[in-house]
């Protein structure tokens, strides 16, 4: 019988250039000497999808010998990035003409640039897409993480993702240890939710099935910043898996605190995924009340309940031949709610997975922690760029 193939996100770096304001992960980098090997790439399974991401992966110099391993286990591949690297970008492409590049872009120049905190980050990210184009990439595209500050960007950045021909990934904000965060929350959700519905329904009247199941993600977004239940079961740790630059394998980066179902530098992968370790984290996923949305739990749960979100495409599909804006966010019952003064802001509020109290984990090992009490996050990082620009 043939082993199910499983969804997998390998964070191979915590390092990381860009001083984003809804992330602290630049604050609290790997060791570069600790983080995942060719050894332990190999010893994952077999993946029908697999995400690499950081920090900011091409900050590894070794990237291009992780995806020729990483080809060897999984059909797809993408590659979240901030964009800043270009040239290393763009080389490893002309290797890996098949594999998908997804680049951070908060919002039109002076919204991106003010939130992500990289000098001139917008052209670098924008020309970074542009000459993928040019080479004839097809899996290539924007993600952008959806907040107050840039809500109002989000229809005419994917305006011009669309006349590009790019793909446009959407987010909004999460608190967790992979973001070293716990204070992120959406302040006028009304305001932003009103960007959601603008874009849902530009969404909708696009001829690209694709796109109408964005359209239905981006619906759930609305939901998730009001703080209600996800509209999908979440299914993390039993068909998809993340694993962190220490070898860790995690159900999923949405966790308050890491959880580990077990280590890959020192055990094979059976072993790990069928431990009693791994059952107790799935048990935790069973309990868990987080309610996070973002498309590495969604999109394989819109696959395995596809019924859910195709009724719902069909539905606003069919509205649209009699309405010009088939989608209201109002379909959903606590906006209404909000709008009609049933529910407050504070009783939304403390829907959400924001803690100003809380004492954040950031996951990382005692080696990384112990470089930091000499020195910043971004010190250690910016001295390593240079060294390696020096070596080139």
């Amino acid at each position: 019988m043939a082993t199910k193939k499983l969804n997998g996100t390998v964070i191979v770096t915590y390092r990381c250039n860009a001083r984003c304001s809804m992330c602290n992960r630049y604050k609290a980098p790997s060791k570069p000497e600790e983080e995942i090997s060719l050894e332990t790439i190999k010893n994952l399974p077999q993946m029908y999808f697999t995400n690499i991401t950081g920090g900011e992966p091409f900050i590894r110099t070794d990237l291009k010998d992780i995806i020729r391993e990483l080809y060897k286990k999984s059909d797809r591949i993408v590659i979240s990035t901030n964009g800043f690297f270009t040239d290393r970008i763009v080389d490893l492409c002309k290797e890996f003409p098949n594999i998908g590049i997804r680049i951070s872009i908060e919002g039109l120049e002076q919204t991106n640039n003010e939130i992500r905190g990289l000098q001139d980050g917008y052209n670098k990210g924008y020309t970074t897409l542009k000459k993928l184009r040019e080479m004839g990439m097809k899996d290539v595209g924007f993600g952008m993480t959806v907040q107050d500050t840039n809500a109002p960007d989000l229809v005419p950045l994917y305006k011009i993702s669309d006349e590009m021909g790019m793909e446009f990934a959407t987010a909004s904000l999460h608190n967790s240890f992979y973001f070293v965060e716990a204070k992120n929350i959406i302040h006028d959700r009304p305001m932003v939710a009103q960007n959601f519905e603008n874009l849902i329904n530009e969404l909708l009247k696009s001829k690209s099935p694709k796109k109408w199941m964005r359209a239905y993600f981006n619906h759930g977004l609305i939901n998730y910043i009001y703080g209600q239940k996800r509209l999908l079961p979440c299914d993390m740790s039993f068909d998809t898996f993340f694993i962190d630059p220490y070898g860790d394998v995690m159900p999923c980066n949405g966790t308050k605190d890491k959880e580990v179902m077990g280590n890959l530098n020192n055990q094979s992968w059976d072993e790990l995924w069928n431990s009693p370790e791994a059952e107790q984290v799935r048990a935790k996923v069973r309990c868990c009340d987080r309610d996070c949305w973002m498309i590495g739990s969604v999109s394989p749960a819109m696959h395995k309940y596809i019924w859910v979100p195709g009724f719902w495409v069909v539905w606003h599909k069919l509205k649209s031949l009699f309405m010009k804006k088939p989608y209201s966010m109002f379909e959903n019952k606590i906006v209404r709610d909000y709008r009609d003064g049933k529910v407050t802001k504070e009783e939304l509020d403390k829907c959400s997975t924001c803690d100003m109290c809380a004492v954040i984990n950031d996951g990382l090992s005692a080696a990384s922690k112990e470089q930091l009490k000499s020195k910043t996050g971004e010190e250690i990082v910016d001295a390593d760029i240079a060294q390696q620009m020096e070596k080139r």
